[in-house]
């Protein structure tokens, strides 16, 4: 099991002054991975402040040696050849940095900073992994027994919710970075008359999610204990699980296809279940009236420590906001606490048939919604599926997102006593959707 090392010293601060801010996301205890776009090549990077390591770079100027070298050596264009060699080279390599990065460390970095710092403001980034598929999860109570309710469902939360980690394969053709233009999708719905129709999306949502990266893969047919999961998950993301409500809800017999695949946003930083050692908690606690889990789904690590400290936020602003100046709306602030399965229950069930994962395989959270008005986490659940308007800053209302509206995810791991990190933002904007002749009248 990952444990506390140097690299969480609360005492640690960095030689470059935006690391230190105390609302940053990025202080040298997070040290998050990602790739960044160099001339049509993407390279792998550090987040540091404001800044980013260029990993490849450093280890050309001599700065890596040993597991630290071998890790940074495995990247090629992605980071699935670091996720695959596990825990301990990662570990090393955030070593090195720290050392190298910390104040009072190795000046070694620092003296060759000029050439080894990207700005980050004045950065492209990609997608973290190559992403060989993606399973969606729906783990938030809340958000399955609103949805429910909307449906006019007699039993909004089916009995299964309690039993085992729900979840659909979804379509990781279309994840993209954050950043990347949302261009609102075509779909067929039925409308509240019953009149079938096919045309640009009305109910279009956002649904704010974690999303685990997988490290270490397995071999098909050889599932994984929920006491090493923690072995095969690298890290978390946040995850826009952006949606056409009315189009999943008329399509939905075997699960969502086409109110889903059109376009998913992933942030671009990946932070290390390492650098999260110091928040986990205790996994969420069952209802007095969920069955008891059944013992593939039980660890008493998990239930000790399956948990993480993580708030979540998303945040609006219309195109008439920011051309007036408007500060971005908060629609939801939420925990992941309001999840009823950890990550580590969620990949022991993915395997437990034999099913094998990749490195670089994202596991979604689905929708972290919680029981209070204010941790509605997507605009189905706000606007009660579009029947109560949202009331917005200067004088704007929204059943749904329009175009123009721009959609930022944060999250933020706190706890006292530890310097609090950052996934940085996950943010998203709605472009109109594409001229097609044959849309219904």
């Amino acid at each position: 099991m990952l444990s506390l090392n140097a690299t969480h010293d609360p005492a640690r601060s960095a030689w470059l002054p935006s690391a230190n801010a105390p609302d940053g996301d990025f202080p040298v205890q997070n040290l998050a991975f990602g790739m960044f776009h160099d001339q049509g090549v993407a390279r792998p990077g550090v987040a540091i402040g404001d800044a980013i390591v260029d990993l490849q770079a450093a280890d050309a100027a001599g700065l890596f040696d040993g597991a630290a070298a071998t890790a940074v050596r495995a990247i090629d264009g992605a980071l699935n050849g670091l996720m695959e060699l596990g825990h301990a080279p990662v570990s090393a390599l955030r070593a090195r940095l720290s050392d190298l990065l910390r104040t009072g460390g190795d000046p070694a970095l620092r003296d060759r900073a000029d050439a080894l710092l990207r700005p980050m403001a004045a950065t492209t980034m990609a997608l973290p992994s190559r992403i060989g598929d993606y399973t969606d999860f729906l783990t938030s109570w809340h958000h399955t027994a609103r949805h429910g309710r909307f449906k006019g469902l007699a039993d909004p939360v089916p009995p299964v919710f309690r039993s085992l980690p729900v979840a659909y394969h979804g379509r990781a053709s279309s994840i993209r970075v954050a950043g990347t233009p949302v261009r609102r999708p075509h779909g067929q719905w039925r409308e509240a008359d019953g009149r079938v129709r096919f045309g640009a999306v009305q109910a279009l949502d956002f649904e704010l999610e974690l999303a685990a990266l997988v490290g270490r893969g397995n071999a098909l047919g050889t599932p994984v204990r929920l006491a090493e999961a923690e072995e095969h998950l690298f890290g978390y993301a946040l995850l826009n699980d952006w949606s056409a409500k009315s189009v999943q809800w008329w399509e939905q017999m075997l699960g969502p296809f086409l109110g889903k695949s059109f376009m998913t946003s992933l942030s671009p930083w990946v932070v290390t279940a390492e650098a999260l050692v110091p928040f986990r908690c205790a996994a969420p606690a069952r209802d007095a009236a969920a069955p008891a889990l059944l013992p593939y789904l039980h660890a008493e690590q998990d239930r000790r420590a399956g948990g993480l400290d993580i708030a979540l936020e998303a945040w609006l602003q219309t195109e008439r906001m920011r051309a007036g100046g408007i500060a971005p709306f908060r629609l939801t602030s939420t925990h992941l606490s309001n999840l009823e399965w950890t990550f580590g229950q969620m990949l022991a069930h993915h395997t437990s048939n034999g099913c094998d994962l990749r490195p670089g395989d994202v596991l979604g959270s689905g929708t972290i919604s919680g029981e209070a008005s204010a941790s509605r986490a997507c605009l189905t659940e706000i606007t009660e599926a579009g029947r109560e308007a949202l009331a917005l800053p200067g004088g704007e209302t929204r059943l749904w997102l329009q175009d123009g509206d721009e959609l930022t995810l944060r999250a933020r791991a706190a706890r006292p006593g530890c310097v609090a990190i950052g996934f940085g933002p996950c943010t998203g904007r709605i472009v109109p959707a594409i001229d097609w002749p044959e849309v219904s009248a």
